[in-house]
């Protein structure tokens, strides 16, 4: 499947009778009447015309044919054509409702097994310290160095588990751990966790967390140290405070006893965190703010300041991929200067801090800052960006080429089908021009990319008509009795009658402009989203 349609069925037989995933039999009867009495060969005298209309009749009894099948609707459902011509048809092997009933329930047990497979997540991180001053001194670069890997599994619905370790080595000294943990949901609202671990901090645990209410979680938890034997209480309250807003207050007791207060806001565009912490020797207070200046650029402003901490950090990064991240920080404390490289892929992570200075001088920090600061811009100007957008545009092109023929072919056959709707679509146009109802004057299916170009240039240009279908005629013929036109949500839409797909593989928008009551109103929905025109809040 392509992968802008990962996880969303396509439902192409569901768009081409115009109905909902959700339809009665009865409304896939009344759909296939309809569009079987506008497909009929008989109703065409010209030979050309008899043979487009045979093709989409044929197209049209076979949609039938499958959604009106009690079993065969269910494979389609699950697996698609895919699953209609893999043999699970009624048939020589299965030749009985209750054998197609086995059949599919194994099916249906495989795919949960290889969505099972898909929960197996690994993940960690390398963690190496560099030091400018220990180098300049003749010590070497390195300061010290630390991993840590963890497996996450899916043991079945509701149970999971978590094996994980780490190492680290720091100048002389070093030593590692391994820990486990067992996750299993008692009930919707609740659930439990066994935690051990070996090694450094060797101790076992247990934690509960239940939904007290829509806004409310609490957790309790009670782990025991196996060096020391110290016994640590946590509870902590956690409330939504608003829909991007959430508040929460932790309450440790043991060894070193504590009160935490956080909050932290996330939306589209930024998210920002702060907490109090007071302990009986020890205190601290922390924030964070992270802006998003496009879907694939942010920048980060952070400080701590306690009775051991005082430090400002500043810094972006930037996505690279769907898989990788790339973040530059900027740190200056108590302890020094620091500069920080971060690279996220999947997963994983690659952290590298390295200390600059010792001494808060502050023309050495603002040169630390700046330098590598330009450096950045410059290298993201000049390589980094025309590198990916060159790697990007290179993907479309074999895109384009290796769809080309698959492209063509949908295209004629879309053109056909819009010569048999153009007749009545016309009818349609002149009638509602005459009372002033709903008219389709323009309407382009394809490219996102494409389109929101043609948004702000007003036209589509020559490079981007190849990614875009024109489709005001079949749109025009859809509108019903009631004067509206509606498509469904969950289906996607180049399967519609007189629709194809111009771009495969990439995300799609459909942009319809109309006129009703004299008034114009333009509107731009998704691939998969639901339509109903003529609305007040799409008037231009």
């Amino acid at each position: 499947m392509d992968g802008e349609e990962a996880g969303q069925p396509k439902r192409e037989l569901y768009a081409l009778l115009q109905v909902s995933p959700e339809a009665t039999d009865e409304d896939i009867r009344k759909a296939y009447r309809h569009w079987a009495q506008v497909y009929h060969p008989d109703k065409y005298q010209d030979f050309h015309m008899q043979q487009i209309a045979t093709e989409n009749f044929q197209r049209i009894c076979q949609a039938y044919e499958i959604l009106s099948d009690e079993y065969k609707r269910q494979i389609y459902d699950i697996y698609g054509m895919e699953g209609i011509n893999s043999g699970l048809e009624l048939g020589p092997k299965l030749n009985k409702v209750e054998e197609l009933k086995a059949e599919l329930e194994r099916l249906r047990k495989r795919k949960e097994e290889e969505k099972m497979l898909a929960h197996f997540r690994p993940s960690g991180t390398i963690l190496s310290h560099l030091s400018l001053p220990q180098f300049l001194d003749g010590d070497g670069i390195m300061r010290g160095m630390a991993m840590s890997s963890e497996v996450q599994s899916q043991l079945s619905k509701r149970t999971a588990i978590a094996i994980g370790g780490n190492l680290e080595v720091n100048e002389n000294s070093g030593g590692g751990a391994a820990s486990t943990v067992l996750r299993h949901q008692l009930s919707p609202v609740s659930s439990i966790e066994f935690i051990a671990s070996a090694g450094l901090r060797a101790l076992i645990g247990v934690q509960t967390t239940r939904n007290l209410s829509l806004h409310s979680t609490a957790t309790i938890a009670i782990a025991k140290s196996l060096r020391d034997g110290s016994i640590n209480l946590s509870n902590t309250w956690t409330r939504q405070l608003s829909e991007t807003a959430n508040g929460n207050i932790q309450l440790l007791l043991g060894p070193e006893s504590s009160i935490a207060v956080g909050w932290q806001k996330k939306h589209e565009k930024m998210s920002a965190s702060g907490e109090l912490k007071i302990g009986t020797s020890s205190f601290a207070v922390s924030a964070h703010y992270t802006h998003r200046f496009s879907s694939k650029s942010h920048g980060r402003i952070a400080g701590r300041f306690g009775s051991t901490n005082l430090e400002v950090e500043v810094g972006g990064g930037r996505k690279l991929s769907n898989f990788s991240t790339v973040r530059m920080l900027y740190t200056i404390g108590i302890q020094g200067i620091f500069w920080k490289f971060e690279l996220h892929r999947g997963g994983q992570k690659l952290i590298i801090p390295m200390l600059l200075s010792r001494h808060l001088n502050p023309v050495f920090a603002t040169g630390a800052f700046v330098i590598p600061t330009s450096l950045y811009f410059l290298l993201k100007k000049f390589v980094v960006k025309p590198y990916y957008l060159q790697r990007e545009k290179q993907k479309t092109l074999e895109n384009k080429e290796r769809n080309s023929a698959q492209v063509q072919e949908a295209r004629a056959a879309a053109v056909k089908a819009q010569q048999l709707l153009k007749i009545v679509a016309n009818r349609k146009i002149s009638r509602h021009l005459e009372t002033n109802e709903l008219v389709i004057t323009k309407a382009v299916y394809g490219s996102s990319k494409a389109l929101k170009k043609a948004d702000e240039s007003r036209e589509v240009n020559q490079e981007s008509a190849s990614e875009v279908f024109d489709v005001t005629i079949p749109l025009n013929f859809l509108i019903n009795d009631s004067g509206q036109l509606k498509l469904h949500e969950g289906v996607r839409k180049s399967g519609i009658m007189g629709f194809c797909d111009p771009c495969p593989g990439e995300p799609k928008l459909l942009h319809v402009e109309f006129t009703y009551g004299g008034k114009r109103f333009e509107v731009e929905v998704d691939d998969y989203a639901a339509l109903l025109i003529p609305q007040e809040s799409h008037r231009v």
